[in-house]
């Protein structure tokens, strides 16, 4: 069971990410600055996240970028193992070959807002250019897709599982606590966490609750 931790902040603490188990660490970028995310970090932060996991985890860049340019300028910059398109903009074939020249190693991850079953349908066209898909929670309060701290539907899940070919990351909503019960229920490839993993001060998210990702980590992985 591959384990997705998002959205680290801090070099030292996507380390310990890692350390702990993580397969795949996950940071957003944003060049904007403006808040519109939580746990957004410059270019520069980026890098050293990535830098600080390199060869413990596979990096995965959460790009917020409106278009395809600047998606792939910060890709090519960032060097990411993994793409992740979740917000104004996403893709499509002709964008896959774009990347694959750019940044041939990385592979792209499409997130698929799961509100009801016109999920599927969207799942089946992002899985047909698409490395990955990360079936995610539609947030009330943010841009996007994700970051919402809820669980969704997972039958809807359990159909899109049963009609694609490439991995899926069960996202939204999970934590220690219930990431047993999406694996039984919906058998995906992998599954993701973030706020229910991180240490949140205010109603915001401050940094990771390392011991909430090692029992997510044992969690899934049935040790």
């Amino acid at each position: 069971m591959i384990v997705q931790i998002y959205s680290l902040t801090d070099p030292e603490e996507a380390r310990q990410c890692a350390l702990a188990g993580a397969d795949h660490i996950g940071v957003l970028v944003s060049r904007s600055q403006d808040s519109r995310y939580p746990c957004e970090v410059s270019v520069e932060q980026g890098k050293a996240i990535f830098a600080a996991v390199n060869g413990l985890a596979r990096k995965v860049l959460i790009c917020v970028e409106p278009e395809a340019d600047s998606v792939l300028a910060m890709t090519e910059e960032l060097q990411p193992d993994i793409l992740h398109l979740c917000a104004d903009y996403h893709g499509d074939a002709a964008f896959r070959e774009r990347l694959r020249q750019v940044c041939p190693q990385t592979e792209l991850m499409e997130a698929v807002g799961v509100k009801d079953e016109g999920a599927i349908a969207d799942a089946l066209h992002k899985a047909s250019y698409s490395d990955w898909l990360i079936l995610d929670t539609v947030p009330d309060n943010n841009p996007g897709i994700g970051a919402a701290g809820k669980t969704h539907d997972w039958s809807i899940d359990r159909q899109i599982l049963a009609q694609v070919q490439i991995p899926v990351i069960e996202a939204g909503g999970l934590g220690p606590e219930n990431v047993a019960d999406a694996i039984q229920a919906v058998h995906p490839d992998g599954v993701d966490s973030m706020t229910r993993t991180s240490r949140i001060v205010d109603g915001r998210i401050v940094g990771k609750d390392l011991a909430a990702v090692r029992a997510f980590v044992k969690a899934a992985k049935g040790l």
